[in-house]
């Protein structure tokens, strides 16, 4: 990497299978971004990223001007407000806000303990997946006959949610697919399958655009 590029572009902090990287990744993407990507092994963060942002999480992202956004949804605003091509941005609601805090609050405490069983010896696999299902329920009324969580396209809180969602579901596939939630797999399907996602999962890659 060179010291230019440093300088041209935004230099981003990930952890491929993250589902917050991925959020801030696909907007941008979406935003047509280039962007230096540096893939963190998180048993050994760099010490340039730890400096940056303490807390030691991905993603973090580095401006040109030096300021750091190390909060996924700052990334994701950020990105968008640079360009927002098919308006993924002004799609946002209450409603939007709302199932983003649901998402990253009690949703994924649930989908840790159910996923990572192992680090809650307290805790109860079952009874987490059964809290996540309420939340994969409500998503699944919230569709109601349409592609996407706000209508016939998608928008700044199906990329917020689709991740953590796909997490849940990957935990166990077979259980997943079984449940009535026709909706949800379909949107799941599509986002899944689509060009955005998988061209942000690239294995080594080191830009965007």
């Amino acid at each position: 990497m060179t010291t230019e590029s440093k300088a041209k572009y935004p230099l981003l902090y990930s952890f491929r299978r993250c589902p917050y990287a991925m959020r801030a990744r696909m907007a941008l993407y979406q935003a047509g971004l280039q962007c230096e990507i540096v893939e963190v092994e998180l048993k050994a963060k760099p010490a340039a990223m730890l400096a940056l942002s303490p807390k030691g999480s991905v993603p973090v992202l580095q401006l040109p001007s030096g300021e750091v956004l190390d909060e996924s949804l700052d990334i994701m605003r950020w990105a968008l407000t640079q360009h927002d091509p098919t308006a993924w941005l002004p799609a946002a609601t209450r409603l939007s806000e709302t199932l983003i805090e649901e998402n990253d609050g009690g949703f994924k405490a649930a989908l840790d303990r159910y996923k990572y069983p192992q680090r809650f010896p307290d805790s109860h696999s079952g009874e987490a997946r059964a809290e996540g299902l309420v939340f994969i329920s409500q998503l699944n009324t919230q569709l109601n006959g349409h592609a996407y969580l706000l209508g016939p396209q998608v928008s700044f809180v199906d990329i917020a949610l689709f991740p953590f969602v796909r997490q849940f579901a990957n935990t166990d596939l077979p259980w997943f697919a079984a449940q009535a939630l026709p909706a949800v797999q379909a949107w799941l399907d599509s986002l899944v399958n689509s060009a955005l996602f998988k061209t942000i999962m690239e294995k080594n890659r080191r830009h965007l655009l």
